[in-house]
């Protein structure tokens, strides 16, 4: 009887071990997933922040466009008001 309870005990013990065992595994499998999921959506945000890199040195071109523009736009300004003055004088 007494190697019953022994034989009894130590099943018990490696029943705790192999359930501790099964959860690690499992937890270890958990950990993979998020782990890729982790690296996917990193690789995603990456790509994400170059499509903003790009768009935000567009729009620093844009920008520079629209400076010498409206440079433009002064000196077409300035030569019309110029031209306007002279056929005014020219009607006197």
């Amino acid at each position: 009887m007494a190697k019953t309870a022994t034989r009894a005990a130590e099943l018990d013990s490696l029943d705790r071990l192999e359930e501790k065992v099964k959860r690690l595994v499992a937890m270890v499998e958990k950990m993979k997933t998020e782990q890729k999921n982790a690296a996917d959506e990193n690789q995603r945000l990456r790509a994400e922040v170059e499509a903003l890199k790009s768009r935000a040195a567009s729009g620093e071109s844009l920008s520079g466009e629209i400076a010498a523009l409206r440079d433009e736009r002064d000196v077409i300004r300035t030569r019309v008001s110029d031209m306007l003055q002279q056929l005014e004088a020219l009607n006197l």
